[in-house]
């Protein structure tokens, strides 16, 4: 007898709008480029948490042929006070055309490329607890100098 496999179901959290300034390439080597962005601030609103992002974070993320590994680090004030620690990974995946169009400061829609992430929050603060016990994905998208992260929990 074969057991019914659970289907994942997710639900709509919040928006993470997120500040950046150009980056850096650090290094690496030619099949390989390691870059920094830093995150200067932004929003977090939603049904489920409202904030800001505080200063200081930032995105290391190396490129490989095509895709690009993003390591974001950076903290979020939560509208009560809390401080919540989001470290947020994932891919980034266009081809030229796209890119060109991003760069551009077009609205290009989500489908046309590939930019997901898995973002993991800590916080000891009771009221957000759930954060740092539920897994979340993101499905980003460049908005001219802000990237914007849908956050849904996975139920």
């Amino acid at each position: 007898m074969t057991a019914q496999l659970l289907h994942p179901r997710l639900e709509f959290a919040f928006e993470i709008r997120v500040d950046v300034e150009d980056g850096w390439h650090v290094g690496r080597s030619e099949q390989e480029r390691l870059w920094f962005t830093p995150i200067v601030g932004g929003t977090v609103q939603g049904p489920r948490l409202n904030g800001v992002i505080i200063a200081g974070g930032g995105d290391w993320s190396v490129e490989r042929g095509s895709t690009t590994q993003l390591d974001a680090r950076y903290l979020l004030r939560a509208d009560d006070g809390s401080v919540i620690d989001i470290h947020n990974r994932g891919y980034y995946r266009a081809d030229r055309e796209v890119e060109r169009r991003i760069a551009a400061g077009e609205a290009v829609p989500e489908e046309q490329y590939y930019f997901r992430t898995a973002p993991v929050f800590q916080t000891d603060a009771p009221p957000h607890r759930w954060l740092a016990e539920n897994q979340f994905i993101g499905l980003a998208r460049d908005e001219g100098g802000q990237v914007c992260i849908r956050c849904f929990v996975l139920l």
